[in-house]
C-alpha cells in the first residue's frame, strides 16, 4: 500500500469516524452515566467490534448482506432492538451510592464491553460500508492481505482514539455531576439517545 493511498485512507476514515453514530452514542451515554472506567471498557468493545465487522466484510459477509435483503433486514432489526433495550436499561438504571455503587462498578465494565462489542460488530451498515469503502484504497498490483492488514490496523487505531476522546470528554462531564437527581437525568438523556438511535436504525433503508 503506497504512502499516498494510505494517507487518503486515513483522512477518509477520520472524517467518517468523527460523525457520531450509534456506537459513539453508546460510548457517550455510558461514560456520562458511569464514569471513565466503564467508558474505557466500551472503547475496547468498540475496537473489537470494528475489527470483527471489518474482517467479516473482507471474508464476504458484507457481500452476502448486500445481496440478501432479508438477511440485511433481520440483522438490522436485531441490532436496533438491542440498542432500544440498552436505552431502556440505562433509562431505568438506579443511581446508587456507597458500597452498593462500588459493587456494581466491579462487574459493570465487562458487561459494557460486551454491549459495545455487540452493537458495533452486528451493525449491518458497518459491514456493508466496509465492503464498499475498503476496496477504494486497494492497489491491485500489491498483495491483498498486507494491504487489508494495514487498513484494519490504521482504522482500529483511529476508532480507538475517536471513541476514547468522546468517552473521556463525556466522563469528565459526568464526573462533575454529583447529585443523584442530576445523574438520573443524565442516564435518561443517554437512554433516550440510545432508544432514538435504535429506532433510526430500524427505519433506515438501503439506497
Amino acid at each position: 500500500m503506497s504512502f499516498d493511498l494510505w494517507i487518503a485512507f486515513v483522512a477518509a476514515s477520520a472524517v467518517m469516524l468523527a460523525i457520531p453514530g450509534p456506537t459513539v452514542l453508546l460510548v457517550v451515554s455510558y461514560a456520562l452515566g458511569h464514569g471513565r472506567q466503564t467508558a474505557l471498557a466500551t472503547v475496547a468493545g468498540v475496537v473489537l467490534g470494528d475489527f470483527t465487522a471489518m474482517t467479516a466484510s473482507m471474508l464476504g459477509l458484507g457481500v452476502l448482506l448486500a445481496a440478501s435483503a432479508a438477511l440485511f433486514t433481520a440483522l438490522k432489526l436485531l441490532g436496533a432492538a438491542y440498542l432500544v433495550w440498552l436505552g431502556v436499561k440505562l433509562w431505568r438504571a438506579p443511581v446508587a451510592d456507597g458500597p452498593a455503587a462500588s459493587a456494581q462498578a466491579a462487574v459493570r465494565p465487562l458487561r459494557l464491553f460486551a454491549h459495545a462489542f455487540a452493537v458495533t460488530a452486528t451493525n449491518p451498515k458497518s459491514i456493508v460500508f466496509f465492503v464498499a469503502f475498503l476496496p477504494q484504497f486497494l492497489d491491485a498490483a500489491r498483495p491483498f492481505v498486507g494491504q487489508v492488514a494495514v487498513m484494519e490496523a490504521s482504522f482500529l487505531a483511529l476508532a480507538a482514539l475517536n471513541a476514547t476522546a468522546y468517552a473521556l470528554a463525556a466522563s469528565a462531564a459526568g464526573g462533575a455531576i454529583r447529585r443523584p437527581s442530576i445523574r438520573r437525568a443524565v442516564n435518561r438523556v443517554g437512554g433516550s439517545f440510545l432508544i432514538g438511535a435504535g429506532l433510526l436504525a430500524a427505519l433506515w433503508r438501503r439506497a
